[in-house]
C-alpha cells in the first residue's frame, strides 16, 4: 500500500487536520488546515518530499481560521476545495465540489459527499476504508447546528447518510474534545450519545437543542476569514 494518512492535532481549537498522499506519486492532500500549524505542516510535507496538490476544507470553520490561502504561497500550484454550497467562499475557492465529486493523488481517490446541518455547506471525505466526517459527526457526538444555515433536521439526514457506509469504515472527524482519535461507523450507530442508529429524529433535535454551547471565541473573526479561505480582513487586526 502506497496510501500516506497522517491526522495531525492542533490544541486550541482541538481541530484535527489530515494529510493524504500516495508515497509512490508524492501527490498529496490536506483538509482542514489551522493557520497557526502552517511551519509544522509545511515542513512535514517538505520531510515527506510531498507535493501538495489539494487544500481542502470540510465547511467554514468558526473555531479557527484555515490556512488555505498561506498555503498556496508555499504551493501555488494547488488547489483550495470547498463544499458547492459555501456561496460565500466561491470567490477564493478554485474547485467547489458537491456529491460524488472525485478528487485524484496519485493512484486513490478521495470522493466527496455533501453532509449539510451543522452548516449548509459541510462536506465529508472518503478515501479508501476511511470517512472524514468534519464537523457532522464526532465520535460519540455530533457538531452543532446554530452556525451558518444549520439544521438539526438536516444532519439527521446527513448522519443517516453516513450511517449507510459500512460497519467498519474509520470515522475521523475534525474535532475531538475527549482525547479521542478514530471511531467506526459500526461504533458510532451503536454508542453515539446524540444520534445512535435507533434514535429518531425528534429526540436527535431535542438532544441538538439541548446542547446549550457558547459561541466559539474567534467565530466574529474565524468565519469572515474562512470565507477568504483563510485570508483575514484588516478590520478584524485592528
Amino acid at each position: 500500500m502506497s496510501l500516506i494518512f497522517k491526522q495531525l492535532f492542533e490544541r486550541e481549537s482541538c481541530t484535527y487536520t489530515y494529510l493524504i498522499a500516495d508515497s509512490l506519486t508524492k501527490e498529496a492532500a490536506i483538509i482542514d488546515a489551522v493557520d497557526i500549524m502552517i511551519e509544522r505542516d509545511t515542513a512535514l510535507l517538505k520531510e515527506l518530499e510531498l507535493d501538495l496538490k489539494f487544500i481542502i476544507e470540510t465547511h467554514i470553520h468558526a473555531d479557527h481560521i484555515t490556512s488555505a490561502c498561506p498555503l498556496k504561497k508555499y504551493y501555488p500550484n494547488a488547489r483550495i476545495v470547498l463544499g458547492m454550497e459555501n456561496i460565500d467562499a466561491e470567490a477564493c475557492a478554485d474547485i467547489m465540489v458537491s456529491e460524488g465529486h472525485l478528487l485524484p493523488i496519485g493512484s486513490y481517490e478521495i470522493k466527496a459527499i455533501e453532509t449539510p446541518g451543522h452548516t449548509i455547506g459541510c462536506m465529508s471525505y472518503i478515501v479508501e476504508d476511511k470517512v472524514l466526517t468534519g464537523d457532522a459527526l464526532f465520535i460519540r457526538s455530533t457538531g452543532r447546528c446554530d452556525f451558518q444555515g444549520g439544521s438539526a433536521e438536516t444532519l439527521y439526514e446527513s448522519i443517516h447518510k453516513l450511517y449507510k457506509l459500512a460497519d467498519n469504515t474509520e470515522v475521523y472527524p475534525a474535532h475531538d474534545y475527549n482525547g479521542l482519535s478514530v471511531s467506526t461507523i459500526g461504533e458510532e450507530k451503536k454508542f453515539n450519545t446524540m444520534i445512535k442508529d435507533s434514535y429518531d429524529q425528534d429526540r436527535f433535535i431535542q438532544n441538538v437543542n439541548n446542547l446549550d454551547l457558547s459561541l466559539p471565541k474567534k467565530i466574529k473573526v474565524a468565519v469572515p476569514a474562512n470565507q477568504s479561505c483563510g485570508l483575514v480582513p484588516e478590520a478584524a487586526l485592528i
